[in-house]
């Protein structure tokens, strides 16, 4: 329960698709519109441009400085218009967007027509190597704009793709444009509100380089300066943006290396929000900062990928050995004070669809994980190394993971935690890592399938284990076309299926989120989808 002289903001929940979520709280001025500059905890984006980030701290600036078709109701999930008007279709294929008039970017081009066009052109084509192209698969014409490699990790290089834009994107007038996709998408409405499908503005596309330094958005905040690497992000509220604005003068994004560096200045009194807490800092924070302290059930991952390019990984049967092997419930037990829920699926038990106990090879049992390791002829390899990337104390828990294979299979490890986030997705990009890794994962939009298409289809720009199962591919593909929700929900969960058998990942636990805030915020908000809602939280 919240102190007497908190308010409570809500902010994202439950959707069909998404469970009810709660929001944050503040204190006494009803309005919050006290202006002043909130600084807030970060670590270094991997990108500031829509079409390319797409990791939690690339995130939290995109979607202050741009905004896209719709975005996500604040007490219901359900996706509302934001810059679009209506988005219809009368046979799921054909889609119709017609968008609002007046919006601008900072530097006066329209929000139009032809920003979304190019804005899609731009992500899916291959050349670009932008990360969220994949968002773009189900427009028809991807194909086109993409080039196949014909020999995999071999010399041969790519084709040039035979298009530079895809035939299913086609301007009506400057405010209507149609977008067919390739087959039947019931969810298409609800993924638009994922970052990767924000528009951009011409001069963005001109010159990239300097858009990612110095975006040009079209959202409640803009940038002031330039990004600075590694130091800091500084936004304010922006003088043309129509829709509800930012609720702070500014938005001081502070960048540190580590968590535990971040959760000291915020001791010092030098942030007023970190949307995360150090593990074995939890019982501190909740004991000095109890009411200013949020906590909720989490939809948010980690899970330890396994590198099936690496041939000590190819067999099954040595994945499902090395789950087997984990009890999560004493890592969460003893790293995270028994807060977070240990993983039996692949989906946020939160999620309609989500299915307790989904992976078999999810609960431990060492007589079957060593029966399976001597099916499959032993280990093979020498150590195992785990990977982690650094700054977000990955290490503790990573640690009892190896212990506990070590203890179980007899495979000594080591781990390697030394890499900083851009750096790591890179290694995950060049499918570099030599063992095991962690990653985690947060839904892209309220729909079933972003825990599955996005990680495990073939090709998926988040597909870092490199699985290809054909049969998996067939079923997301089912699913996106179904006539129903239900329907489709019933062909994922059949996806899910193959990967609980499969295993490309060790699924280990759902996070529930904590985040701590200052005397001088007034009311923080928390978005289920998005997480910490900078734009709406509010300062004294």
């Amino acid at each position: 329960m919240r102190g007497k002289f908190l308010k409570v903001a809500v902010a994202a929940t439950a959707t069909a698709m998404l469970a009810t979520a709660c929001g944050g709280g503040g204190s006494s001025d009803a309005d919050g519109d006290a202006g002043g500059t909130l600084r807030v905890y970060a670590t270094e984006p991997a990108s500031l441009l829509p079409s390319n980030g797409n990791d939690e701290p690339s995130s939290l600036v995109i979607r202050q400085l741009y905004r896209g078709l719709v975005k996500y109701n604040a007490e219901t999930g359900e996706p509302e218009m934001e810059l679009a008007e209506s988005i219809t279709s009368d046979d799921q294929k054909l889609w119709t967007i017609k968008l609002k008039d007046g919006y601008t970017f900072e530097n006066g081009e329209p929000v139009d027509a032809d920003a979304f066009i190019r804005s899609w052109n731009f992500a899916a084509y291959g050349p670009n190597a932008q990360n969220n192209g994949y968002f773009m698969k189900r427009i028809a014409g991807y194909d086109d704009v993409t080039a196949k490699d014909p020999d995999g990790d071999g010399p041969e290089e790519a084709a040039a793709p035979v298009a530079e834009t895809m035939s299913g994107l086609k301007k009506v007038d400057d405010l209507t444009f149609t977008v067919e996709l390739s087959a039947p998408f019931t969810g298409f409405p609800i993924t638009v509100g994922y970052q990767g499908f924000f528009p951009m503005a011409q001069a963005c596309i001109d010159d990239v380089e300097a858009c990612n330094e110095t975006p040009i958005g079209n959202g409640p905040y803009k940038i002031d300066g330039t990004w600075e690497h590694d130091i800091e992000i500084n936004l304010v509220r922006s003088d043309t943006w129509k829709g509800e604005p930012g609720k702070s003068d500014a938005v001081n994004h502070r960048i540190f290396a580590d968590v535990d560096s971040g959760y000291a200045a915020f001791q010092a009194g030098e942030l007023d929000v970190m949307y995360t807490i150090p593990p074995a800092r939890f019982k501190d924070a909740k004991a000095n900062y109890g009411d200013r302290l949020f906590e909720q059930p989490g939809v948010s991952y980690n899970y330890v990928g396994l590198p099936l390019y690496n041939e000590n990984f190819q067999d099954k049967r040595v994945r499902q050995a090395l789950s087997m092997a984990i009890d999560r419930q004493s890592i969460i037990d003893a790293v995270f004070d028994g807060r977070y829920a240990a993983a039996t699926g692949f989906v946020a038990p939160t999620f309609q669809g989500a299915r307790e106990g989904a992976c078999t090879y999810c609960k431990k049992d060492v007589e079957k994980a060593k029966e399976l390791l001597a099916e499959a002829g032993g280990w093979k390899g020498d150590k195992l190394v785990l990977w982690a990337n650094a700054g977000n104390s990955h290490e503790a828990w990573l640690q009892a993971v190896g212990d506990q294979i070590k203890a179980a299979l007899g495979i000594d490890y080591e781990l390697k935690v030394n890499l900083q986030f851009p750096e790591y997705l890179e290694t995950a990009d060049n499918k570099a890592f030599t063992g095991p890794f962690r990653l985690g994962w947060l839904p892209d939009y309220p729909y079933l399938e972003t825990y599955l298409s996005p990680i495990f289809t073939t090709g998926a720009s988040s597909n870092h284990t490199t699985i290809s199962n054909t049969e998996f591919d067939s079923l997301m593909k089912q699913g996106d076309s179904a006539a129903t929700i239900d329907e489709a929900i019933s062909l994922y969960q059949q996806g899910e299926d193959i990967l609980a058998e499969e295993m490309p990942v060790i699924p280990m636990f759902w996070r529930k989120e904590a985040a701590i805030y200052s005397e001088n915020v007034d009311s923080f908000v928390w978005n289920r989808v998005d997480g910490a809602d900078y734009s709406a939280t509010s300062l004294k």
